[in-house]
């Protein structure tokens, strides 16, 4: 009769945390919190990263890229012995072209941004990247909807034309075809050959607000003191790898480097953009989970304190219990499934609360989002640990009551 099982226990942490609906909120809030940004904060990490691996990287499996500055790993030492690199230049892409046995296609690109207008409508921040007749085969293929492709002659000749993006149609052009009619980008007016099809966004960041233009067009317009990004496409992974090696010799060799000379030049691949994507995102990751920790435990703490108040005001039920042959370990028992169930109550609050807003954020910003099952399952068990952790000592304090002490107890 006085033993505790665990279907009563739950029916009265219900009714504790019923009978005083502010208080139980105040108990939870800690820990709903802390599941909530957790839960928000993995999935949001977690949509990302399986985004990440399939869509976001710019080259393809077989396309990487030399430019003057490494992407990831650069201190501020570093960074500044790159400022004294040398530009990488069309001769060098040249150079490349000609030598290199295992690249099938060569091409390069430089960028900038610039306002766009046609008639009355401007277009502010737009990027304007001026590349060469093959580069829109490499790395991001670049898909027509209507029109052409610049074409080497339009390179060589540097022809005022441009291929557009799907953002430039849509706020500039509205219903008009966009094909054969001419945009001002900076200062300077281009005839639109080409329409490129819609790919929407990456991160929140459209991929359709852009201008390509003829490489030569662009160092005429914008200036020829900018390095290149040169880009390469081989047919398989290892001729990739057999290219970087071959490209860094005869770079190395045109530069005249010395053997004891580090390269002045970096190789971008697919899994370069992903290594910087983790490495811009683990800090953020790691900052919320430790936040995150801080409000578990804060929630920890109330909820011992809740339960320490609890055992005080239940004295006297206590002491009955243990009259009518409830041993001390149901006591115990008692108030660590109490603890328990009451921070595992807190924390699926904190699931869904946290899914919802992850949800929220998704159609929001076109973050993408993913909750795993896995997280799930260790929120639930990361808060009902706590729940049980801090419950120890208030279980503790009210199976060590003396029964006739506790009967006379006027709670």
């Amino acid at each position: 009769m006085g033993r505790i099982n665990i279907n009563e226990t739950v029916t009265l942490s219900l009714s504790s945390l019923w009978g005083s609906k502010l208080r139980s909120f105040l108990t939870l809030l800690g820990i709903i919190i802390g599941v909530l940004t957790i839960i928000a904060v993995v999935s949001i990490i977690q949509g990302l990263n399986n985004y990440v691996y399939t869509k976001m990287a710019f080259f393809g499996a077989n396309d990487f890229s030399i430019s003057k500055f490494s992407m990831i790993g650069t201190s501020l030492e570093e960074f500044k012995k790159q400022l004294k690199r040398k530009d990488l230049t069309l001769t060098e892409m040249s150079v490349i072209r000609d030598r290199c046995k295992s690249c099938e296609m060569v091409g390069a690109s430089v960028s900038t941004n610039q306002n766009v207008k046609y008639g009355n409508e401007i277009l502010k921040n737009t990027e304007i990247r001026g590349i060469t007749h093959l580069d829109h085969l490499i790395g991001t293929v670049i898909e027509l909807e209507a029109g052409r492709h610049i074409r080497k002659e339009d390179d060589s000749h540097s022809r005022p034309v441009c291929v557009i993006g799907a953002d430039i149609r849509e706020k500039l052009f509205g219903g008009l075809d966009p094909i054969g009619r001419w945009i001002k980008a900076g200062s300077k007016n281009f005839l639109v050959i080409g329409l490129g099809k819609k790919k929407g966004k990456i991160l929140g960041f459209s991929q359709d607000n852009y201008i390509r233009i003829p490489i030569t067009t662009f160092a005429k317009t914008y200036g020829s003191r900018r390095s290149l990004n040169i880009n390469i496409h081989t047919r398989s992974q290892e001729q990739m790898l057999q290219a970087q090696e071959e490209i860094r010799t005869i770079l190395r060799s045109w530069r005249k480097r010395r053997f004891n000379d580090p390269d002045d030049f970096s190789f971008q691949t697919s899994e370069t953009f992903i290594q910087f994507y983790k490495t811009a995102t683990s800090g953020i990751y790691f900052a919320m989970i430790a936040i995150s920790s801080i409000a578990l435990v804060v929630g920890g703490i109330v909820i011992m304190n809740i339960m320490l108040v609890a055992v005080t005001e239940r004295t006297k039920e206590i002491g009955i219990r243990m009259a009518v042959g409830a041993r001390r370990k149901d006591i115990l028992r008692q108030f660590l499934i109490e603890s328990s169930f009451i921070a595992a109550l807190g924390g699926i609050i904190g699931i869904l609360l946290g899914i919802g807003i992850s949800k929220l954020v998704t159609i929001a910003t076109s973050m993408p989002s993913r909750a795993e099952p896995a997280s799930i399952l260790v929120a639930i068990l990361m808060s009902t640990s706590i729940g049980l952790f801090f419950g120890i000592y208030p279980a503790n304090k009210a199976a060590k009551l003396n029964p006739i002490d506790a009967l006379r107890s006027e709670q």
